[in-house]
């Protein structure tokens, strides 16, 4: 065994106050590297967008298009997860590297064909990180007994979502040029601070307690359960891609909406995609808390139904108030959501969830390439956002709706 491997293997025998570091080293590396592909290789784009606008850089049809052209490639990227057979410490390293480069990229080309291909890979990258990280971090939290650190991972995309929406706000009236390369040269430095951690592959880990219960019921269903199960994915991946759609609209153009209502000169426009960001970050750790035998439908539906309410607020209280309350609301269960619907696939499908957790998924990545396409021409049509929200809030209580149904039928089943 080499020196490397040896605390990994031995992880279970450390003593409780070693095992908590190193639980909480690997947590927050995790998290710096999900800021990274999440929150500036995917999320960037929206306080800067606003500078490509004021530049000229691009209008807002194509920046309806770039934003979709970034969903796509995520979509791809999930679907394609499972094809790989790349070590999980290899490609998170490959991905904060990628994402300083495609990021740096985006502040050099002013082709929108070159950057539309920029973001598309982009969007790959940031899928297939997302996964590594997760499956390195959560195998190697589950060595060290220590899965309540979880929540601390997936508030990566809502620190870097904070970082990237504060330093566009302080480069308004700069060339957008400034601001991608900016992002890459901070990408590129909590690359750096993290990249020694992802060196080492975790070892092979013995399934998280309660799971196996999971495989084995599944696999011992009797033919009726076997099809309740099935038609319960189904619907799981159909309603999962409400809160896809339902979202993006508002994550896609929240500056640019904000700005087109408030008063000229206003400093709040700025400021509500990091409220956004910061509600997120406390909403994946108390999602980690939630008790694990609470119905993950219901969850989903309260979620859905929460981002449908943040989304009104804005749309019934155009002022800073009602931007500022419809971030934190949109914010709050949106890393949750994604905890959630993966619960869900486990408990369905066990052991074997991850097909079923890549169908989910590729559902909600086709309603966040819709959701742009869906809200420049009806904002161009209209002059204003408000008809798109409108669809995105209906979307959404869809969702919501559908969420709770199915948590009833299966009460009424048992």
């Amino acid at each position: 065994m080499s020196r490397s491997d040896a605390p990994t293997a031995a992880a279970g025998a450390l003593p409780s106050d070693q095992a908590d570091r190193r639980a909480r080293a690997t947590a927050l590396a995790c998290m710096v590297g999900l800021a990274v592909v999440l929150g500036v290789g995917r999320f960037a784009f929206t306080p800067l967008l606003p500078l490509m606008l004021a530049d000229g850089s691009i209008g807002l049809k194509a920046g309806g298009w770039l934003a979709s052209a970034n969903y796509a490639g995520y979509f791809a990227g999930a679907v394609s997860c499972a094809a790989l057979r790349v070590a999980p410490a290899r490609m998170v390293r490959f991905g904060l590297a990628a994402t300083v480069l495609l990021t740096a990229a985006m502040g050099i080309g002013h082709l929108l064909p070159v950057w539309l291909a920029v973001r598309f890979v982009a969007g790959i990258v940031s899928a297939w990180t997302f996964v590594f990280v997760s499956q390195w971090g959560l195998r190697r939290l589950a060595e060290l007994h220590a899965p309540e650190w979880s929540g601390v991972i997936y508030a990566g995309p809502g620190v870097g979502i904070v970082l990237t929406g504060l330093i566009g706000s302080a480069l308004a009236g700069r060339p957008a040029a400034s601001g991608w390369l900016g992002f890459a040269a901070l990408s590129a430095v909590l690359s750096v601070a993290i990249w020694r951690t992802f060196a080492v592959a975790p070892a092979q880990a013995a399934p998280p307690a309660g799971t196996t219960p999971h495989a084995a019921a599944a696999a011992s269903a009797a033919p009726a359960d076997a099809r309740r199960h099935r038609a319960d994915a189904a619907w799981l991946v159909v309603l999962y891609g409400t809160p896809g759609f339902g979202y993006i609209i508002t994550a896609t153009f929240l500056p640019v909406i904000a700005r087109a209502v408030l008063p000229a000169g206003s400093p709040w426009p700025d400021l509500f995609w990091p409220m956004f960001g910061a509600a997120l970050i406390v909403g994946a750790i108390a999602a980690a808390r939630l008790p694990g035998n609470w119905d993950n439908r219901l969850l989903l539906a309260a979620g859905c139904a929460t981002q449908a309410l943040g989304i009104a607020a804005g749309i019934v209280w155009p002022n800073a108030l009602g931007f500022s309350v419809g971030s934190a609301l949109l914010g709050l269960p949106f890393t949750a959501i994604t905890l959630f619907a993966m619960r869900e696939a486990r408990r369905l499908h066990g052991e074997r969830a991850a097909g079923l957790m890549g169908y989910a998924t590729a559902s909600y990545g086709v309603g966040q390439i819709i959701g742009p396409l869906v809200a420049a021409p009806l904002a161009a049509r209209f002059g204003s956002f408000s008809p798109a929200l409108w669809v995105a809030v209906a979307a959404l209580l869809v969702g919501a709706a559908g969420f709770a149904a199915i948590a009833a039928k299966g009460r009424l089943r048992r």
